[in-house]
């Protein structure tokens, strides 16, 4: 049993006020949970270093030391209210020559963009070995140009500052802090000082950073101002409300078992704010936002890494996103028969079953272009061994040439993980393919494939490519959440700066090779991500609860997936855990419909004909608009991958100057014309916020002003609206992608009169 020292800190110390001390060992995790990076800062064993002053600065190379003062949290009785104080400490280290009390440790500033600089810190005096060209988060583009050019300089006696068209940064040399100003000298942002602390009420922890009593690995801790009304986005896909203030948020890949939770698939260490900033924390470590949840004028970001690598950006939300996949890369343009019907289910058991589904879709008159087999396809249902099972698929090359003659692109299903029972484990062990504990062994009881070893990716690739030259699209490339923090791997890091780059590296490994297979027309249907994971599409939600609930926190997570950079993103329509109510899947189906990508997926009946006759009606009236909408979705898409955005748009990045528009998150840009509300409870009408101007309804032609209005849906259960003046393309009705007659495309304008 670990020890818990338990202190009560009412107003004394509020970071620490609703929180349990821990000791060194911890807490203990399951692999399911997010991990709490602040608890750590919380322990009265670790030592803890306050950054204090500039000691030393060069202005023309942007680098200097800071001194960080040591100090230690020592108990504190205020009559019978138990909490502690921060309280500079000398040193017990022996000899006490060798170390310093105080220790002064780099910083460096340098520029990328007139709109971004990247600020680095050290906690030891050992810069790290790690390059930018090995680094997996970084993009191609970014890795061959570097730094840009230096920006402009000035110093005083107390700072140095460098300045843009767009913003300034200023380093103070005593109270020290990073200040991040606007072009007209407004303070966006700064770092916190022990200083800035109450003398006798709220003792904030500063930045600073922990040197750990178990085994002296440290971790920092910066810690920003957060100012009256700001409202901060990102973080990637995460099912809280779309604004983080108030929240701690905690940046673990996991499998959150759908996106009803706190839990994220796809954390991004990315955020911006509503003041016109952003911060890329460019680590693969866990971290801890902290965003004005333990004290509401505080952003602390508790990192598990030993430095600081902040990228920071000025503008508007769609400068910054720019900015940030200038870095970490943009979303390639998927192929065209992706953004099609997607028709699947948990699952397709057999050859003669994909080719009856393929044969009922155009029988039904519905337009599609993609069938998914998920789990079933091997011998065994999970058992991942990439053969088609015999007994089951009599000819599989044979079966994907009558889908592809039909109009099908086919994608299957697969994971990373091989249980003992696979065929392949023993392989994946003898050869050293996989994840290691400390002895060389397993760490779990699943050999999972470690994708930082060039000869696992080869291995795992070939697999995948002997599905390509059978004929096959694409894969879904499922799970990759549960890489172990125990782990050893290949490329020399542990297990908490690998398990958030695992999807990334698996993500990676597989859009190459479909890429490699299929040229132009790389395309995956991934689950889990990181940083860096937008340069390979495409992504889906989860596994959704077929409620309402499960309805919203899938709008959620899209949101706020492509506030993080995320061009391109899909989820099971009708939800997936169990058979979708009629009510909800068919209200699901126009945000299924209206989202870049559309799969039907879920425990069955997800195929329309199997639900009624009038719900296949609605599923064909849905495809129908999207598949009429082809032109305008593309030429979208186009923008969107050169750009940074995100199909499925969160108000305000459209409407930045509109401050109702960054409150809404139950509806969304579908690209940059078309407004989205759907029904997310029973009913046909609901109240929609609109943006300054006027609306006209897509499917009745009814103009509306900005603001509150209450709208009813029409024969497609959902609100769409266009903006007025907007020219939207239409294409001739097809029932496959590759059939879209281009040069009978009409642009219909939608002007209120």
């Amino acid at each position: 049993m670990k020890r818990v020292i338990s202190i009560m800190c009412a107003a004394l110390w509020t970071g620490f006020a609703a929180a349990q001390i821990q000791t060194n060992a911890g807490v203990q995790y399951l692999q399911c949970m997010q991990k709490d990076m602040s608890t750590d800062f919380y322990d009265l064993s670790n030592t803890y270093f306050f950054a204090d002053s500039l000691v030393s600065f060069n202005a023309a190379k942007g680098e200097g030391l800071v001194q960080w003062k040591r100090y230690r949290m020592s108990p504190r009785q205020a009559f019978n209210l138990n909490g502690y104080w921060p309280v500079k400490m000398q040193q017990l280290d022996f000899p006490d020559a060798a170390y310093d009390n105080d220790p002064n440790l780099k910083i460096k500033i340098e520029f990328i963009t007139p709109r971004t600089a990247r600020i680095r810190m050290l906690t030891t005096p050992v810069e790290p070995k790690n390059t930018d060209k090995e680094d997996v988060m970084f993009c191609d583009s970014f890795k061959a140009k570097g730094n840009g050019q230096m920006w402009r300089t000035a110093q005083s006696g107390d700072a140095i500052s460098y300045s843009s068209d767009f913003g300034s940064i200023e380093i103070k040399k005593y109270p020290w802090r990073i200040v991040i100003k606007d072009a007209k000298g407004k303070v966006l942002t700064q770092t916190r000082h022990i200083i800035d602390n109450d003398s006798s009420q709220v003792k904030l922890q500063p930045f600073s950073f922990i040197k750990r009593g178990s085994d002296n690995s440290r971790s920092i801790n910066p810690v920003l101002t957060l100012a009256p009304g700001e409202r901060i986005y990102g973080c990637g896909e995460s099912f809280t409300s779309l604004n983080k203030v108030g929240q701690k948020v905690h940046l673990s890949v996991t499998d959150p078992q759908g996106p009803e939770t706190d839990g994220q698939y796809k954390p991004v260490p990315f955020f911006f704010s509503n003041r016109g900033y952003g911060i890329f924390m460019h680590t693969s470590a866990p971290v801890t936002c902290d965003f004005g949840a333990s004290y509401i004028g505080a952003d602390r970001l508790f990192m598990a890494d030993e430095q600081m690598d902040f990228f920071v950006f000025f503008g508007e939300p769609k400068d910054i996103l720019f900015e940030y996949t200038e870095i970490t890369g943009k979303s390639p343009l998927p192929p065209l028969w992706s953004f099609g019907t997607w028709m699947s289910r948990i699952t397709y058991f057999s050859q003669q079953e994909g080719l009856e589904i393929a044969r009922q879709l155009r029988a039904n008159r519905i337009p599609a272009d993609v069938i998914h087999f998920d789990t079933g396809w091997f011998g065994t249902d999970w058992q991942c061994d990439y053969q088609f099972a015999k007994d089951r698929f009599e000819n599989p090359v044979k079966m994907l040439k009558q889908l592809a003659k039909n109009g099908f692109h086919t994608c299957l299903w697969q994971l990373p993980y091989f249980t003992p029972k696979n065929r392949f484990f023993n392989e994946i062990i003898e050869k050293g393919l996989n994840i290691k504990n400390a002895a060389g062994g397993m760490p779990v009881e699943d050999a999972i494939l470690d994708f930082s070893n060039p000869e696992t990716v080869d291995w795992y690739q070939q697999k995948i490519e002997g599905l390509m030259k059978q004929g096959v699209s694409t894969i879904k490339c499922d799970f990759g959440e549960a890489a172990p923090y125990n782990g050893f791997y290949y490329s020399g890091k542990g297990g908490m700066y690998e398990h958030n780059l695992y999807p990334l590296r698996y993500n990676k490994a597989l859009w190459e090779v479909v890429e490699r297979n299929h040229p132009g027309e790389g395309i995956i249907w991934a689950r889990s991500a990181w940083a860096g994971s937008q340069r390979y599409a495409l992504h889906w939600g989860g596994d959704a609860a077929t409620t309402n609930t499960g309805m919203l926190g899938d709008l959620r997570g899209g949101l706020s997936f492509g506030l993080s950079g995320f061009s391109f993103w899909s989820h099971d329509m009708g939800g997936f855990v169990t058979a979708s109510p009629e009510d909800i899947y068919r209200r699901w189906l126009p945000f299924g419909f209206l989202s870049s990508h559309t799969r039907a997926h879920g425990a069955p009946p997800t195929e329309p004909w199997l639900i009624s006759e009038s719900f296949t009606d609605a599923f064909r009236d849905c495809a129908e608009m999207k598949y009429k909408l082809m032109p305008y979705i593309w030429e979208q898409a186009k923008e969107c991958s050169k750009l940074g955005l995100p199909m499925v748009r969160a108000l305000l990045v459209e409407f930045p100057h509109d401050q109702g528009a960054w409150y809404v998150e139950d509806e969304y840009m579908f690209g940059s014309k078309i407004l989205v509300a759907p029904l997310l409870e029973s009913g046909n009408s609901r109240n929609v916020y609109l943006p300054k101007g006027k609306w006209i309804d897509y499917q009745n032609g009814k103009v509306y002003e900005g603001g509150y209005q209450t709208i009813e849906a029409g024969k497609i259960p959902a609100i769409i609206l266009v903006k007025d003046g907007s020219v939207i393309p239409h294409a001739p009705l097809a029932q496959r992608t590759d059939q879209i007659d281009w040069n009978a495309v009409v642009n219909k304008e939608y002007k209120a009169n």
